[in-house]
Order: structure tokens, then C-alpha cells, then sequence
């Protein structure tokens, strides 16, 4: 775990026990999250996940903006309970008045872009070419069929992958 990504997480509770006058339990920390979210707040955990990548890559508005987001929802759950809009005002009072920052709800961090594989299939039309997902060629090897909307006819995968 990076220090600091810990001393941020800390940093942030300092505030709110200054800000609230009690002290909050401390969550479980990791850089366990993938894919585009760059934090996660398991309310009834007290856990936090935070993408590794878009930590490295954004370092330190990540710390700054990122952190907080995160830790403001922890806090929102443990002062107001569980029946609180996720990015509602309780949310938004800790992000403007604990931490002074604009209660961003999401990030503008770059993505990396997967390589995606396209599976293509064809019907009996003569332009009948259709690209599919791997999910949803996965789901035709388990036995679903697809049809042509225009000569309803099934859809047959030409053994063609495009991986791009």
C-alpha cells in the first residue's frame, strides 16, 4: 500500500473528527480496484478500494479529490446512516465543509483503452455482417440464438475474430 495514499486516507479523517468533534473507526485500505472507477466506499465494510492505475497515473489530484470522495462517503454513512443519497447533501456538506472542495461527483481521469475482440457472425442477407461482444458470443457457445431482424435468419459465427 502507497504511504501516501494511507497518510491521505488518515489526513482526511483528521479533518472530519476535527470538523465533527468525534472520531470515526478507520476502514480497511487497498489498491484493489480495476476497470474505470478510480475509488469505491463499502459502506457497511468500512473499506475503501482505490484503482491503482488511475492512482499512479493521477497521483495527486488523485490524493487530493479522489480520497476525499471516498472518505467523505464513509463518514456520510457513519454520521447520518444509511438512508442518505449517495452524492446528496450530507455527502456534499463534508466534501465543501470538512475538506473545501467541490463535491465532484465523478472523475475526469483518462482511461486506458481495452483491446476489445469482436466476434463476427452472418446471416443470409447479403450485407448480413454483425459484430459481436465476447459476452455475447459466450452466450451463443452456451446455446442462445440470434436472429436477422430483416430475413430472419440465423445468425452463424464465421470462425472470424477481430481484435482490435
Amino acid at each position: 500500500m502507497s504511504e501516501p495514499l494511507k497518510d491521505r486516507v488518515e489526513d482526511c479523517y483528521r479533518q472530519a473528527e476535527a470538523f465533527f468533534k468525534r472520531r470515526f473507526p478507520r476502514p480497511d485500505v487497498s489498491l484493489a480496484l480495476r476497470g474505470q472507477r478510480a475509488g469505491v466506499a463499502h459502506l457497511t465494510e468500512n473499506r475503501l478500494r482505490f484503482n491503482k492505475q488511475l492512482y499512479q497515473e493521477n497521483t495527486v489530484h488523485f490524493l487530493e479529490q479522489t480520497v476525499a470522495h471516498e472518505v467523505a462517503h464513509l463518514v456520510a454513512h457513519q454520521l447520518f446512516g444509511g438512508h442518505i443519497r449517495p452524492h446528496g447533501e450530507e455527502w456534499q456538506l463534508i466534501m465543501r465543509g470538512v475538506y473545501g472542495l467541490p463535491p465532484d461527483r465523478c472523475h475526469t481521469y483518462e482511461l486506458p483503452q481495452r483491446a476489445r475482440t469482436l466476434y463476427l457472425y452472418r446471416c443470409n442477407c447479403p450485407d448480413g455482417r454483425f459484430e459481436f461482444t465476447a459476452q455475447r458470443h459466450a452466450l451463443v457457445r452456451k446455446g442462445r440464438r440470434y436472429l436477422c431482424r430483416r430475413c430472419r435468419g440465423p445468425l452463424a459465427f464465421t470462425d472470424e475474430v477481430i481484435s482490435g
